[in-house]
């Protein structure tokens, strides 16, 4: 071979190289979203996709997401502000809480021109059903079940009927009223008596999440288990009619990806939309191809979770899912934007951003004894695989005993912030491990503005974070030690930025946020 015929392969390789390089940089990957939006349920309409999620004990609540290519979403509303005001644990009052329940797994659907957005909750024992023709804008009418129907799915059958399957392992059907204001209580029956069973006899988690489509003329019933020492696992049961018989079998089993259903696109192809359990940033969403081979959908490629997706490339999750925020506003724009949301019920006679323009401020108005019950907490994802969050602190009208500061919100928390002791201003930094909190370190504060900032790694699950405090903004120290997170089935959610502010001594005082940035 020559030397010009090498040179030529060369260039050639590497040509190939770049090519594919590129193609593979503008190719969606997985996770598609690397942030904690667990328990999907999904609709097209036309060439527009909608998704919702669960969001339990933060609110607003039950958030609503857009995309145009399946792959890049946008927040765009929230199905109701709070769920319902008259509980202590709702409210986070009276020393009782609601991490971890609120609302739960929600169904999306849209037929004759209404959306409805539906789920339940184990606080209040019933289920929520809320429409609208406009689902951007609303307004939203709300029907109450009195029942909680657990991980259920609405569904609008061909001949009119409406119906909802609800249950883990033993799979209940019942029919609703047309508007969705009732069950008929004479129709409900048992769909499937053991659901879980095409994954074997020794489950750990019984099948749940249902999600009924139909396809084809087919019904198509989706839900999760989890087989003792297996792992998270999609079974699909499929029946020609609607009261059977069923016929299951596993429909997808690798990294634990289940939950979820069925979409497809304007040019005809399907997908299966599902999540992951991901450690301490929470339940991560995926998307896996689905061919169809004699009348059963085929999950993955080769049974596996495609790396890259033939669709447009992942842009960033800011500002569509999360925010910076100046605490700026226009006349007419919102007081919050969507990325936020309060840690349960808020009190919004204490927060403001009227009363200093470009700030959030947080009021006290209430003794509280632990970060995990005071109120008011406002809070945003955090997102992987690594990502920071810092803010700037006025606290010149605190009072003695209030701490004010930055938060990465679970039960194993951490924070740095501001606290009063004795007259005396001090940056500490607190981490709780196992429920029980540690004040770390603790530095003298000579001015009454102090920028603060956390770090969070979640790269292959390293799930920890670290803490800084600045004087100037310019240079960064480093306080208390590295948090090991750690998502815990009492919060059942990925750890959370949050600014806060309350209270341990006297009520009146306030804090003041500046700015919030993430990254």
């Amino acid at each position: 071979m020559k030397i010009t015929d090498t040179f030529f392969y060369i260039v050639l390789l590497v040509g190939l190289t770049t090519i594919n390089n590129y193609a593979q940089e503008n190719k969606a990957k997985n996770p598609l979203i690397y942030a904690d939006v667990p328990d999907l349920s999904m609709i097209r309409v036309g060439d527009t996709y909608y998704m919702s999620s669960t969001t339990m004990h933060v609110n607003p609540g039950v958030p609503i997401m857009k995309s145009t290519d399946l792959v890049n979403w946008k927040l765009v509303n929230y199905a109701y502000e709070t769920l319902e005001d008259n509980d202590d644990r709702l409210n986070l009052d009276n020393g009782k809480n609601d991490y971890g329940r609120g609302s739960w797994a929600s169904s999306l659907r849209y037929h004759n021109g209404i959306y409805y957005v539906s789920t339940f909750s184990g606080t209040t024992g019933k289920t929520y059903i809320f429409s609208t023709k406009n689902l951007e804008k609303g307004p939203w009418k709300k029907n109450v079940l009195n029942a909680s129907y657990h991980d259920h799915s609405i569904f609008f059958d061909d001949d009119g009927k409406v119906y909802m399957v609800w249950g883990a392992g033993k799979l209940q059907i019942t029919e609703l009223n047309k508007d969705l204001s009732g069950v008929k209580e004479e129709t409900k029956r048992v769909l499937i008596e053991n659901a879980s069973a095409p994954a074997g006899n020794n489950i750990m988690l019984q099948s749940e999440g249902s999600q009924l489509f139909k396809v084809n003329g087919k019904y198509y019933l989706f839900n999760i288990c989890w087989p003792s020492g297996g792992m998270r696992t999609v079974v699909i049961h499929r029946a020609d009619n609607i009261n059977g018989p069923w016929e299951g079998k596993v429909g997808f089993q690798d990294l634990g990806v289940a939950q979820g259903g069925l979409i497809d696109t304007p040019d005809g192809r399907w997908f299966s939309y599902l999540f992951r359990d991901f450690g301490a940033v929470g339940r991560i969403p995926y998307l896996v191809p689905v061919k169809w081979e004699n009348g059963w959908p085929v999950l993955g490629e080769n049974g596996k979770v495609p790396e890259t997706l033939d669709l447009p490339a992942n842009k960033s999750l800011i500002p569509n899912l999360v925010d910076s925020d100046e605490f700026n506003r226009k006349k007419g724009e919102p007081a919050l934007p969507l990325a936020w949301q309060w840690n349960h019920n808020p009190d919004n006679s204490l927060w403001t951003i009227n009363d200093r323009k470009g700030y959030l401020r947080l009021k006290t108005g209430r003794i509280d004894t632990d970060f995990l019950l005071a109120r008011n907490t406002l809070t945003q994802r955090t997102i992987g695989p690594t990502s920071t969050a810092s803010t700037l602190l006025d606290v010149s009208k605190m009072q003695e005993g209030d701490f004010a500061g930055l938060s990465a919100l679970q039960k194993d928390y951490g924070l740095v912030g501001v606290k009063i002791e004795n007259g005396q201003k001090s940056i500490v930094m607190i981490g709780a491990n196992k429920g029980k909190s540690t004040e770390e370190q603790r530095i003298d504060l000579k001015q009454n503005q102090v920028y603060l900032k956390i770090d969070c790694d979640f790269t292959n699950k390293k799930d920890e974070a670290n803490f800084y405090y600045s004087l100037d903004g310019k240079k960064w120290e480093v306080i208390g030690k590295t948090l090991k997170m750690s998502y815990t089935i009492p919060h059942f959610m990925g750890y959370r930025f949050g600014l806060f502010n309350y209270a341990t001594k006297e009520v009146g005082g306030y804090a003041d946020f500046d700015w919030f940035k993430i990254k």
